[in-house]
């Protein structure tokens, strides 16, 4: 990779280029000297309508704790420089980079369609995970507010829900939380990578920063929604050294649980990843880049179950052995039972044994 070709980082963005589609044969590349102040400064949103029929996605994989999850929106706008999901924008004819951030696809029908799918015969009641690919609580949500429209069908029906998100504006949504927690149908995890904003601020550009992260899983608690921290992703020489912080951190606050997961970079990721480091931390970029190389060997990323989530190697042991070690020394290793799928009601008639006990 040319170092001296690449296009400074735009404000509040994550990536700082456009990579190449791997379905497209032509890919226009931006010449740096042709930008101006105000492009290099910043990106606009679009927003496109998404025309989908369905809007459950079915997931096989093993190490991966639910079988539906529902998007309400493609690409997404926190522009976390590692994502995932970053490569799933190439099947729409965009790139994994500016594009993943800038230009957000959006189910505006996705509450009528979930209800579609929540009244077929053949729908047996199971957590539903909102939303396993991209942030249901990214900045979009505040306008369009397609994840609360699905939070009220499934309250409706009482169908059991897992969150995952790094935004505080989950908190926004108590009301429908509060009521799904009553019948125990509900847990949120919040995602926290660092307790260092100058971190998040370039690494995760417009998630919410780690004190309000916090702050909603203090406001979760305290109103009975059972809340947990994922320290997800966990990027081997910059912000593995913070786990133990941030578990005792998000206890502090009423976490109930803690699980993580280790870097890896699918696809296109690798090189914006790396690109990124030499950017932002181009003093760790090579420890980074080692430690990731043991854990994930020369791709820095592995696509096999059972070892994806984690890596192996020395390290990987050091970090499992780490949060082993500090979930138990907080007590929160214990258990948790899995949410009630027997409130569930298709057409709002329901047993009164059955929705009293």
């Amino acid at each position: 990779m040319d170092i001296e070709q690449q296009v400074p980082r735009r404000r509040g963005r994550g990536a700082a280029s456009n990579p190449a589609n791997q379905f497209d044969r032509l890919h226009f590349t931006e010449d740096p000297a042709e930008l101006d102040a105000d492009e290099l400064r910043q990106v606009q949103t679009t927003f496109m309508e998404d025309t989908s029929r369905t809007v459950l996605a079915k997931n096989n994989s093993p190490d991966v704790p639910f079988t539906y999850g529902i998007n309400p929106y493609r690409g997404c706008e926190h522009g976390c420089i590692y994502c995932y999901a970053r490569p799933s924008h190439e099947f729409l004819g965009f790139s994994a980079g500016l594009d993943f951030e800038t230009k957000i696809v959006v189910k505006k029908n996705i509450a009528p369609l979930l209800k579609n799918e929540l009244l077929k015969k053949s729908w047996k009641p199971q957590t539903i995970a909102l939303s396993g690919n991209t942030d249901p609580y990214q900045p979009a949500e505040r306008d369009f507010k397609l994840t609360r429209a699905c939070l009220e069908v499934l309250a409706w029906h009482r169908n059991p829900v897992g969150i995952v998100t790094k935004n505080y504006l989950v908190t926004r949504d108590l009301d429908i939380l509060e009521e799904l927690a009553a019948y125990n149908l509900v847990n949120v995890s919040m995602s926290i990578t660092s307790l260092k904003p100058e971190i998040t601020g370039v690494m995760e550009p417009r998630t919410s920063r780690p004190e309000r992260r916090l702050q909603a899983i203090e406001q979760l608690a305290k109103r009975g929604i059972p809340v947990g921290v994922m320290v997800a992703p966990v990027v081997p020489g910059l912000t593995d050294e913070e786990m133990a912080d941030i578990i005792k951190a998000a206890a502090d606050h009423g976490a109930l649980w803690a699980h993580y997961v280790m870097l890896r970079l699918p696809g296109a990721v690798r090189d914006l990843f790396v690109e990124w480091l030499e950017n932002e931390f181009p003093d760790r970029k090579q420890r980074v880049i080692n430690r990731l190389t043991e854990l994930r060997g020369d791709s820095l990323t592995d696509k096999r179950f059972g070892v994806r989530m984690r890596g192996e190697g020395k390290w990987a042991d050091i970090v499992s052995q780490l949060h082993k070690n500090t979930v138990k020394r907080l007590g929160l290793n214990q258990p948790r039972p899995p949410l009630a799928t027997h409130h569930f009601r298709k057409n709002g008639q329901q047993d009164l044994f059955t929705a009293l006990y």
